[in-house]
């Protein structure tokens, strides 16, 4: 049986364990802590965490104000509140002065399922990586999350962590870790190339899984960081399989797709296809959205093979 778990309890685990380790740490929360599992924490070290209430701007700002003053915090809501409900105080308070701040949100995308539309957060990565000197992670399951929050408590600067709330399964192995920056291989292959992120990593490998049988290989890339994104492994994937697809559960514009095409484009122009939302979504069941709006295996598949198509026509064209 595959082992699941989610993103925000791998989160929530791994914040006890490094506060364990470095009283630096401090967490602050927005009235969410039960679901964002802070809690965790708040137990064990009631003196270094702060309850803000529903006031995630403030929050911000004290999370700010902490690092001024030698803290390493942890600031956590849902993707939905943070960074769109203060982004100006992101922007002013961490972005610009560079300071260490580690916002990490939980019900991220439409994966969060039944609390709808005003609480699905799919353009969260746009507002996150437009900012500059941001270090934007999106861990594929539990075991990359725990790894990827040791590595922001680790590195000077400010982080933004997406994560879930279903649980999702375990794709690596215990003894994984993350390297800030530096894309996943999960699958080797030459005819296409897969470039996925969260829970679409999952699926993108089962796609993979699926091609093979109609001896169609492809490679898959977990860009688990998005910025500062791995340009190298993105320009060696379209020199290798001279076709491309993302895979992301957020918005067209602004997220992977976004910064995956700006590369290539500037640097080894091949075939894309995109693999996101288009729009809003309404409230369901996380399997039943993710199917209705595009975003499973067999999307990625048709995917595939329409990219392929266009790269076999550019072939004969040439």
């Amino acid at each position: 049986m595959v082992q699941e778990i989610s993103t925000r309890d791998a989160y929530g685990l791994k914040l006890v364990e490094l506060g364990r380790k470095n009283p630096r740490i401090v967490v602050l929360d927005a009235d969410l802590s039960k679901s964002t599992m802070t809690h965790h924490f708040a137990r064990e070290f009631p003196e270094r965490f702060f309850d803000c209430g529903i006031a995630e701007a403030n929050m911000v700002s004290i999370a700010a104000g902490l690092a001024s003053s030698g803290k390493i915090p942890f600031a956590s809501t849902f993707a939905v509140f943070l960074p769109g409900r203060c982004f100006d105080q992101v922007r002013m308070s961490i972005a610009q002065p560079g300071l260490n701040v580690k916002l990490v949100t939980t019900h991220s995308g439409i994966s969060v399922g039944e609390d709808g539309i005003s609480h699905q957060a799919i353009e969260d990565l746009s507002l996150a990586c437009a900012l500059p000197g941001f270090n934007v992670v999106v861990p594929a399951d539990g075991v990359e999350t725990a790894s990827a929050i040791e590595v922001a408590a680790e590195t000077e600067g400010p982080f933004y962590v997406r994560l879930g709330r279903p649980k999702v399964p375990v794709i690596f192995p215990p003894d994984y870790r993350f390297k800030l920056g530096r894309a996943v291989t999960m699958r080797q292959g030459g005819d296409a190339t897969i470039i996925a992120i969260g829970i679409l990593v999952k699926a993108a490998m089962d796609a993979a899984d699926e091609l093979q049988k109609q001896r169609i290989h492809c490679t898959v890339l977990n860009m688990s960081t998005l910025t500062p994104v791995d340009e190298e492994a993105i320009v060696s994937a379209a020199d290798k399989t001279g076709a491309i697809v993302t895979a992301e559960e957020h918005l067209l514009h602004g997220g992977l797709g976004s910064i995956v095409a700006q590369v290539v484009a500037r640097h080894r122009p091949v075939p894309m296809e995109f693999v996101a939302l288009h729009e809003y979504a309404m409230s369901g069941k996380p399997d039943e959205l993710l199917k209705r709006y595009g975003l499973t295996a067999a999307d990625i598949q048709s995917a595939v093979l329409k990219v392929l198509e266009r790269k076999s026509k550019l072939k004969q064209g040439s």
